[in-house]
């Protein structure tokens, strides 16, 4: 495999990394930019170049894993943090996460072939990411009116809220939507700050990502060719790099900028996609 294809894994690594613990859909911008650019498709072919899209972001999921290793490691069972429960009254729970987890894990599932074959184009994308938008822009409108958020950390969650969170995540399963999009717009019309909800969201992201991943890998695993490995292993490695750069700042600025500069930034991207296409 030579230096340029390799670049490309890079670039698509990098791409997923950056964007997909911000709003704005790491599975968009992906599809944008290799549909329009890079046409990873042409020797991969479109099962594997969906699949790598997919299993990329196995390296994001390792970023969150060792941002978060002490909440991982009391959710099971590992380690008690006796101080933390003084203060908030609790911690979240492992099942709190499954029970986030289930709407989108059973609908995933049911529709996989559905959204593998239909879904993953610039044309669907654009629509997710304009549609996200607005329910970002709307979630920021609520949290405005209601200035002191009920749920300021994510172990004050409900099962309740756990799961309707879980529902709104359903709304990610499109392309262009944005998990984290979904579920922080989702955790803030809940009740959550903006910090509690990208917490739990990060979360909840590890298990359904990983699981994504390794379905994908499953289905497609007879197209594989051990010349697409190292295709591979440079976008997880890059994944991975950007991950823990863009994990780290985003939650240091959340609950400062919101989720509106997001959801404009989305808007505007479809605009000059349009144009491009035009």
């Amino acid at each position: 495999m030579d230096i340029l294809l390799l670049l490309k894994a890079l670039i698509l690594g990098m791409v997923e990394g950056l964007t997909e613990f911000a709003p704005v859909s790491s599975t968009g911008h992906m599809i944008l930019v290799d549909d329009m650019w890079l046409k990873s498709q042409e020797f991969l072919t479109k099962y594997v170049a969906n699949t790598f899209k997919v299993v990329i972001q196995l390296g994001s999921i390792l970023a969150v894993v060792v941002v978060f290793r002490q909440r991982f490691i009391e959710m099971l069972g590992l380690k008690r943090n006796k101080a933390a429960n003084e203060v908030t009254g609790g911690r979240l729970k492992l099942t709190q996460v499954i029970v986030g987890l289930l709407p989108a894990g059973i609908l995933g599932i049911l529709f996989e072939d559905y959204i593998d074959e239909h879904l993953f184009t610039a044309n669907t994308v654009l629509i997710g990411l304009a549609i996200g938008a607005v329910l970002m822009i709307i979630a920021d409108k609520f949290a405005a009116k209601n200035q002191n958020p009920v749920i300021d950390s994510v172990d004050q969650i409900t099962y309740k809220q756990a799961f309707s969170i879980g529902l709104i995540q359903c709304l990610s399963l499109w392309p262009g939507f944005s998990r984290s999009g979904a579920t922080i717009s989702g955790g803030v019309l809940l009740g959550l700050s903006h910090r509690a909800a990208a917490d739990f969201t990060f979360i909840m992201a590890v298990p359904i990502m990983a699981g994504a991943s390794g379905i994908s890998l499953l289905k497609n695993w007879q197209y594989f060719t051990m010349d697409a490995m190292p295709f591979f292993v440079v976008g997880f490695i890059s994944a991975f790099v950007f991950a823990m750069l863009s994990i780290r700042f985003f939650l240091k600025i959340i609950e400062k900028v919101k989720l509106t500069p997001f959801a404009i930034y989305r808007l505007v991207l479809v605009g000059v996609i349009l144009l491009i296409m035009m």
